[in-house]
């Protein structure tokens, strides 16, 4: 059985399977672009917001009982996932996030309708505005939402980076003895420990992890009660303390009212900060990725000084190819998650005046980085970084052979003569040892002792 819905546009038909209404059937017409819906955690976080300011408004002597408890039960259902299917607006979209709004407050509104003995539509009696979105506005109730859905995702993948750093430590400690040659600039340097080369790895993730611990800080401040334009039209002061208090027993989060409602209305540079932190991972995650698609080259014509395991088949003609499919996955994700950022900075900046318009933008890029990278940090460290092998010999071979190690020989033959030994050995492909032995530059003995790679590895513990 149909309904029909008006407002002062016009009327639209929706069927009794729908429990949205116009103004979702509305912007599910104007927005149908990319066919990805509003993401999860934020429909989730708004609905938390709205029980919070039902029971608020009750407690306030705003809102009548019945109601109220109507309204908690549909927010109860929702975030319990029995109503995924009806919020069916797409990520991208104008307005600011009113689309997205409007679509959880008809849905509430509807399933509390139902609820009390109601049909869906009878909003005389739980309207989606007067009753649902009492005391708010989009303006303040999307980016409280947008930074709970933020910070929800930021402790997740902050604790995807402790456990990546644990397992970057962990080879750190395996390959602790495997000496290889160092490389800069892709040219043979002096030698260093592979182990070395993975606790920097952990260093640059440990950082990452800091950082987006941090961050938290400036996303917890929250502007619900400040309305349209914050200065709270239509929300008293006692309801706006009141609120947020329920609103972070709700959550768990340590939710703090912005002392500044205007600012932390119009502007987004807490998310453009998030965004950034999210990038500098992508780099280190990126260069990591690169590093280990080089050392593992090969197998007979690269690097070959590491393996990483095999996942998958790497070719559909090149019988027994094996292509470092994970890492690629990772550069693959840097590269969204900075072009990500790019986007973030333009809609950021964007904003005019007492709002920012793009907020969803904002809100599909900034969660769909912390997704992307959380899943993506799993599947790293699961199937690339644990099982990483060394190919010791090669690596003992290549530390031998840099020419690099003639810099030991500065202090006692001085920089020029070094140098005439390291070309040497490049022309004629011998050890620099070799070379000096011909030379009769030093006696074995000492030639052995200031000659070997392990007397590179400084800082060892």
């Amino acid at each position: 059985m149909s309904r029909i819905e008006k407002d002062f546009l016009g009327s639209i038909e929706l069927s009794e399977l729908e429990l949205y209404g116009i103004n979702t059937k509305r912007a599910f017409a104007n927005f149908n672009v990319s066919g990805n819906r509003v993401d999860k955690d934020l429909i989730k976080a708004l609905v938390m917001v709205k029980k919070a300011c039902a029971i608020a408004n009750y407690e306030v002597g705003l809102l009548d009982e019945k109601i109220k408890d109507a309204i908690v039960f549909a927010c109860d259902e929702i975030l319990a996932g029995k109503y995924d299917d009806q919020f069916i607006v797409d990520r991208f979209q104008g307005g600011a996030g009113t689309s997205t709004n409007m679509n959880v407050n008809e849905v509430i509104a509807n399933i509390a309708l139902i609820h009390i003995g109601k049909k869906p539509g009878e909003y005389d009696i739980v309207h989606p505005i007067n009753h649902v979105n009492m005391s708010q506005s989009t303006n303040d109730v999307y980016p409280t939402a947008l930074r709970i859905a933020t910070i929800w995702n930021v402790r997740e993948l902050s604790e995807e980076c402790a456990e990546l750093q644990k397992s970057l430590q962990r080879k750190e400690h395996e390959f602790e003895d495997v000496i290889k040659a160092g490389r800069t600039q892709l040219q043979d340097a002096l030698p260093v420990t592979l182990g070395q080369e993975f606790g920097a790895y952990a260093q640059a993730i440990s950082r990452d992890r800091w950082r987006l611990y941090k961050v938290e800080e400036r996303l917890r401040v929250i502007n619900l009660g400040a309305t349209a334009v914050g200065t709270g039209v239509n929300a008293s002061l006692k309801y706006i303390f009141k609120v947020i208090e329920i609103l972070r027993n709700l959550t768990k989060i340590g939710l703090a009212r912005s002392d500044y409602l205007m600012d932390a209305t119009q502007n987004a540079d807490v998310f453009v900060e998030c965004s950034g932190l999210l990038k500098a991972l992508a780099v280190n995650l990126s260069k990591i990725a690169n590093d280990l698609r080089l050392l593992s080259s090969g197998p007979n014509t690269g690097l070959n000084e590491i393996n990483l395991p095999a996942v998958q088949a790497g070719s559909s003609i090149m019988p027994g190819k094996v292509n470092p499919v994970i890492p690629e996955l990772i550069n693959t994700i840097a590269f969204q998650v900075m072009a990500n950022d790019f986007a973030i900075t333009l809609a950021a900046q964007a904003g005019q005046l007492e709002l920012n318009a793009f907020l969803p933008l904002i809100a599909h890029n900034i969660l769909e980085s912390l997704k992307i990278l959380k899943n993506g940090i799993k599947i790293f460290r699961e199937q690339c970084i644990d099982g990483i092998t060394a190919n010791k010999e090669k690596c003992l071979e290549y530390a031998k052979k840099t020419p690099a190690i003639a810099a030991t020989l500065i202090d006692k033959i001085g920089y020029d003569r070094a140098a005439e030994i390291a070309k040497k050995a490049i022309i004629e492909n011998k050890q620099i040892i070799d070379v000096v032995k011909e030379l009769n530059i030093m006696d074995e003995k000492e030639a052995q002792e200031l000659l070997n790679p392990f007397e590179f590895i400084k800082f060892k513990e």
